[in-house]
């Protein structure tokens, strides 16, 4: 009898033990829409979470991006987000013009990531060559308080314009906005996103576009995280030039409430499985862990400090 009543003891002691032991994290990946380069980025790392990290579960949410995801993780909704760094900056310092009501402070930077490319696209028809040619067009600006749609309003302050001088604005997402100039009702559309995002490419197969300059010195009266930039010749179909324009870092983000040791994993995966991104988006070719440290106007996660300095980015 005793040794039955001992036997179920340490059954049940064994039972209860159980979930501890295989105690399993989540980890809810924030992108964008399905047709910008977060989302399958975001997908492809989620596969890699999911396969290389013991007891862990990954979703992939398609989102409005930037803005959205930022406020999601201080609400503790997700664990990675994508964004890009100007409205990471606006989160941290509570700047509520830019859709953030009070300072974000639970936001850790897991690392930089590629650069989002400014991209106004226009169609060949409505005779929209270069930013003062918009006065007076219809523009997508992209989803509401999204990063992109901040993009807009910087890019077009810094050409001396406002949505005002517009003849209509759209507020919506990369393959909507192409829809409606493929059925001709819409002129242009303004896209940040890494270089060959997939709704662009698909308008420029379908059919003729002018991709819109803009300035260095246009780019250079907004500043930083601005940096003057180039959508290199062929990037789309019909665009036989090199084109200048503007871009801004993307970063990967996590909370304060992630472990240490997950945010270590989930760094160290991000920046060891690159081919794996280059096979889900050509932007990943511009992913490099020799800038993945560094810029961040947000603190870096202890997590990914720890691996940093395993690689010697960090003293």
């Amino acid at each position: 009898m005793k040794r039955t009543i001992f036997g179920v003891a340490a059954a049940l002691a064994l039972a209860a033990s159980a979930p501890c032991a295989q105690a399993q994290s989540f980890i809810n990946v924030l992108t964008g829409g399905t047709s910008g380069v977060y989302y399958p980025l975001g997908v492809a790392i989620g596969k890699i979470y999911g396969d290389k990290i013991p007891n862990v579960k990954t979703q992939v949410q398609a989102t409005k991006a930037s803005v959205e995801n930022l406020i999601l993780l201080q609400q503790g909704r997700g664990e990675l987000a994508f964004t890009l760094g100007d409205s990471l900056k606006a989160a941290w310092d509570g700047d509520e013009e830019e859709g953030f009501k009070t300072k974000l402070d639970k936001l850790r930077t897991i690392g930089a990531i590629y650069p989002n490319y400014i991209q106004i696209v226009a169609t060949a028809e409505s005779g929209i060559k270069t930013l003062a040619d918009l006065k007076g067009k219809s523009l997508s600006v992209g989803a509401p308080k999204s990063g992109t749609e901040l993009n807009s309003r910087a890019i077009l302050a810094a050409a001396g314009m406002s949505y005002k001088d517009l003849g209509k604005v759209e507020y919506l997402p990369f393959a909507e906005s192409v829809d409606l100039m493929k059925n001709r009702q819409l002129n242009a559309t303004l896209q940040s996103a890494g270089l060959g995002v997939a709704s662009l490419k698909d308008l420029s197969t379908s059919s003729p576009i002018t991709v819109v300059s803009v300035p260095k010195e246009t780019v250079d009266k907004i500043g930083p995280p601005f940096v003057a930039a180039t959508i290199p010749a062929n990037t789309y179909t019909g665009q036989d030039k090199d084109v200048p324009t503007a871009a801004v870092i993307n970063y990967l983000v996590t909370s304060s409430a992630v472990s240490d040791d997950l945010a270590y994993q989930m760094t160290k995966l991000v920046y060891e499985s690159l081919p794996e991104l280059v096979n889900a988006h050509a932007a990943g070719k511009e992913i490099k862990l020799e800038t993945a440290a560094s810029g961040s106007p947000v603190p870096l996660h202890p997590g990914a400090i720890r691996y940093y300095k395993e690689k010697g980015l960090i003293k």
